[in-house]
């Protein structure tokens, strides 16, 4: 059973995936999918990072729509609030953070008790539980990987919403661990410069980049909001 969130005290961001599975912007959200596909022909991909250069870029929203998209197909997909600095998960799904990864790394709570269900089919939420002092430390830690490992067993698919690339180190540890990164940059927003040094950044971790999500475009002038590279 869900734990339900007493007091929203920050907007959850949209969840259109759920909400209009028929609008242009699920369907592409269905294209990030498939070429996260193309991309399991030579290794599979279970263990999914996403991240930004910046907060504000769109990054939560991708995570949790991709975490929709690809629990429709009928995969088992847990959606990991791995922003131990400013959690957000909690809030999109209305859900308590008294529990979270955070009680799995420091060995306080089991998986089990955790995670929890949300209305979505196939779809779980681990929140990120309560903000720790060190966070880059944590998701650095032995016991991530053993948390890592035990998630691949549970889940085809572990989708890990993380902070800012440019703000702070913990995407960068948490994607040594993992099978992918996808970087979300905001259209308008995100400049060159910081697209091209948070790309620089990720690249110099051994997990490879998936793609890069455009998000914010304006519709009206008939623009993708993804690419790949």
């Amino acid at each position: 059973m869900s734990r339900k969130i007493k007091n929203e005290r920050k907007k959850p961001v949209s969840l259109i995936a759920y909400e209009d599975p028929t609008s242009s912007i699920t369907e592409e959200y269905r294209l990030i999918r498939t070429n996260i596909e193309f991309a399991s022909v030579d290794k599979q991909i279970k263990t999914i990072v996403v991240t930004s250069p910046s907060p504000g870029d769109g990054k939560s929203m991708t995570a949790a729509n991709l975490a929709i998209i690809l629990a429709q197909q009928d995969k088992r997909v847990l959606l990991v609030d791995a922003d131990l600095r400013k959690p957000s998960v909690h809030y999109t799904f209305r859900v308590d953070n008294r529990y979270g990864l955070t009680n799995l790394l420091t060995k306080q709570n089991t998986l089990e008790k955790s995670k929890l269900k949300t209305s979505l089919l196939n779809l779980d939420v681990l929140t990120s539980g309560p903000i720790p002092p060190n966070p880059a430390e944590l998701l650095n830690s032995k016991n991530m990987e053993l948390i890592i490992e035990e998630l691949n067993n549970n889940f085809d698919y572990i989708i890990f919403d993380t902070p800012p690339v440019l703000a702070v180190t913990d995407a960068q540890v948490l994607a040594n661990k993992c099978d992918g990164i996808v970087m979300v940059i905001s259209s308008g927003k995100t400049t060159k410069k910081e697209a091209l040094k948070t790309k620089d950044l990720l690249h110099k971790v051994k997990t490879p980049l998936l793609g890069v999500v455009l998000n914010g475009v304006d519709y009206r002038n008939n623009k993708y909001k993804y690419m790949y590279k």
